[in-house]
């Protein structure tokens, strides 16, 4: 999938357009796929790497935090959610990229 990612932490560097795999989906969380993501202040500090200490994301990443879109897949214990669900979001903190196609998301 396309993904947009985080090479290194800098504050006037670049996101890199890279193919990364689909997210792997656990028995309780939800794939989706993204049809809107936003940027925030959030996604602009762990880019630079003021949050390295406390969010210590392995590069290289896929960043974004908030998404909407639409369940095309869930895991096998998921029971708030169905396929075709339109769905918004902000992921767990380690669990962050919704600058992709799809994130795997926890469904609570």
């Amino acid at each position: 999938m396309k993904a947009f990612v985080v090479d290194k932490y800098s504050k006037n560097g670049t996101l890199r357009l890279a193919e990364m795999p689909e997210p792997k989906l656990g028995d309780s969380d939800v794939l989706v796929e993204v049809h809107a993501a936003a940027v925030n202040l959030l996604d602009s500090k762990v880019k630079t790497g003021e949050f390295k200490l406390i969010l210590p994301y392995r590069r290289p990443f896929i960043l974004g935090h908030d998404v909407a879109g639409r369940v095309v897949r869930v895991g096998s214990k998921v029971r708030k959610f169905k396929l075709g669900d339109d769905v918004y979001a902000r992921p767990r903190d380690g669990r962050i990229g919704t600058f992709a196609e799809f994130i795997a998301m926890d469904e609570a």
